[in-house]
């Protein structure tokens, strides 16, 4: 134990010796270095969160938790601190605020985030009750729901006559991915959840279901594997490791329209996984759950990834 403590501070005074040096020979401070050195993106924000963080100074450690508005003069604080003149450094300012819209931005989402998930479905709260028979509407546009309390919503992948039940776990969380996939991408929303429903027939993968046999196809509850992927987009965000999605596709801060569009690609793309591992029967869905949930942390490992949607909700981000 005495040993790893001296060697923590070894290590630590070395690297600020280093820095100081490295500071001396270039003339520039670590976040001139990291700015200059590295293009926008995952790569240089989370090397600039890290600095930030690891700092000896109040005010940059403070500056990654500021309020929005006072990310612009947290900034002009930052160059007075380091004593770099904005007028012979215009850029550092500007790539300083990007990268704290982006930091500052996504532990706000988590936050907002965290709030829906803790709010529960109420039935007696009319804004609750109409995005529940929205879903409904834009995943069924043929068939009318015939009663609030129903073994329709069975047909969707509800588990019982109420699917308030079925929220208890994400909260209005759940409800709100689902109707914004079912909103925003309703073309790619109804295949999914026509594949759950008859897996034999899916369009996604006609060849390989042919060379597989048709008896195997095994489907899946959409509504509930929607709440349970919700759930899987929140451990991503909450761990951050969706850094790496978000600064790649956020020019500035990340926003609740991004972590949905996120929801939506991940849907999307454990249906395909779902049809590809061709699972023996349901009881293999946490299985296959954990598979594909270490497919996509593989994915997030490389700094330069931006998760990479193939439906109309996402076509605003950018792939880096």
């Amino acid at each position: 134990m005495l040993i790893q403590v001296c060697v923590y501070f070894y290590c630590k005074c070395l690297w600020r010796c280093m820095k100081f040096v490295v500071r001396k020979l270039t003339g520039r401070c670590e976040l001139q270095r990291i700015c200059y050195n590295n293009k926008p993106g995952a790569g240089r924000t989370m090397k600039i969160e890290s600095s930030l963080k690891d700092s000896k100074s109040k005010l940059l450690q403070t500056s990654i938790s500021v309020h929005p508005d006072a990310i612009e003069k947290t900034v002009d604080d930052i160059m007075e601190l380091k004593k770099i003149n904005p007028d012979i450094n215009p850029q550092l300012g500007i790539s300083l605020q990007a990268c704290l819209l982006q930091i500052v931005g996504y532990r706000n989402l988590i936050a907002e985030v965290e709030k829906l998930r803790r709010e529960p479905y109420d039935s007696d709260n009319p804004q609750h009750e109409e995005m529940l028979l929205k879903l409904w509407k834009f995943l069924k546009p043929d068939t009318p729901l015939e009663a609030r309390i129903s073994k329709q919503w069975c047909e969707i992948g509800f588990q019982g006559d109420d699917p308030k039940t079925d929220f208890r776990g994400m909260g209005l969380l759940g409800l709100y991915n689902l109707e914004y996939f079912a909103e925003w991408d309703v073309v790619t929303a109804q295949q999914v959840l026509s594949d759950s429903l008859h897996p034999k027939y899916s369009k996604f993968s006609k060849a390989e279901w042919e060379k597989k046999r048709l008896d195997k196809a095994i489907g899946y509850s959409f509504a509930i594997v929607g709440i349970n992927i919700t759930d899987l987009a929140y451990n991503l965000l909450v761990s951050g490791a969706l850094k790496t999605h978000f600064y790649n596709v956020a020019p500035e801060a990340p926003t609740l329209s991004h972590f949905q569009q996120t929801f939506c690609y991940l849907m999307h793309e454990f249906h395909k996984f779902w049809i590809e591992e061709d699972p023996m029967d349901i009881m293999e869905f946490n299985r296959v759950r954990e598979k594909f949930r270490k497919r996509i942390l593989k994915q997030l490992q490389n700094p330069n990834m931006a998760l990479c949607p193939h439906f109309a909700a996402s076509e605003g981000l950018i792939n880096m």
